[in-house]
């Protein structure tokens, strides 16, 4: 019996921790945004033109609601074969409503590379991050 009863909280608990898991913020790459707030061809790779190219930063905020400020700022970080983080730019967005619980930001590339890009609130708190990889056409 006890047995049994550790397996069912056992498996209650996991099942807990994965509707955490599957509710955080988000931060989604892609090539447009619905009116809903859904990612339009979602990708960790894109694909740009020597003169440069755009996609779309989709930051949803899913169980923590809304968020809370009216700015956030995308800090873009070059990452080497080995791994390691180079801060790259910083790109700021200042007409974000407080209660939104999603929102967007087209991003124009114009080099190549593999990027770590973590969001930031306007206090300063992590909100998301995310890797991309840039190519030439």
């Amino acid at each position: 019996m006890l047995k049994k009863t550790i397996t069912i909280l056992t498996f209650v608990f996991v099942l807990f921790i994965l509707s955490k898991v599957s509710t955080a913020q988000t931060l989604t790459f892609c090539e447009g945004v619905d009116d809903k707030g859904r990612p339009e061809t979602p990708s960790s790779t894109f694909y740009i033109p020597s003169g440069g190219g755009y996609f779309y930063f989709l930051v949803r905020m899913g169980s923590a609601g809304e968020i809370g400020c009216s700015s956030v700022s995308y800090l873009i970080y070059d990452v080497d074969y080995n791994y390691n983080e180079t801060y790259n730019t910083t790109i700021y967005q200042d007409e974000v409503g407080r209660n939104w619980t999603w929102f967007w930001k087209k991003v124009t590339f114009y080099e190549t590379g593999y990027y770590h890009v973590y969001v930031k609130d306007c206090y300063g708190v992590y909100i998301a991050d995310s890797f991309v990889t840039i190519k030439w056409k």
